[in-house]
């Protein structure tokens, strides 16, 4: 249960991740809001892009770093692993979903209209829904299956390069 140990590794494992879990809630969200053959391909796509450069930005520079600053205090008395991924990606998934709501409130504002008297209301809705689909995507899915890449296909090509070099 290998993690990114350099800045490189963390942004392409970010990236990797980041794309998997906004394009599965972009999907969700639209399947909420019925807007699944209302919207053009286009506005799919153009909804996926922003969602994926805000998350991604998200990930690098507030939530990725608090998250995983939050997730080695609660996890520091520890020596499995498998508590410390947990406690990052459920804080990640926290972090994410509590800004992410905004984007798809904002998004689901944008293709709808208003449709209540409550932004508070329709956020903590948004918010509540996100976070019930997003944690176990991350858990079950998204985060095995990106470490299974990453190791296989980005720490094993560092390795196959660094044994090249040698001999």
């Amino acid at each position: 249960m290998e993690l990114p140990t350099t800045k490189k590794e963390s942004l392409q494992f970010g990236l990797i991740m980041c794309f998997g879990m906004v394009l599965f809630m972009t999907l969700y969200n639209l399947y909420l809001n019925g807007g699944i053959g209302k919207i053009t391909f286009i506005e799919v796509i153009s909804d996926f892009f922003i969602g994926f450069v805000v998350a991604f930005i998200l990930d690098i520079f507030i939530v990725g770093p608090n998250a995983k600053k939050i997730a080695l205090k609660l996890t520091e008395n520890t020596t499995k692993k498998i508590y410390t991924v947990l406690a990052i990606s459920t804080c990640m998934v926290l972090g994410m979903a509590l800004f992410m709501s905004v984007y798809g409130l904002a998004a689901t504002y944008i293709h709808n209209g208003f449709t209540s008297n409550s932004v508070v209301a329709d956020y903590f809705s948004v918010f509540g829904k996100n976070l019930i689909m997003a944690l176990p995507l991350q858990i079950i899915i998204m985060g095995p299956l990106v470490r299974y890449i990453f190791i296989k296909y980005i720490k094993s090509n560092r390795v196959d390069k660094g044994l090249n070099i040698e001999n």
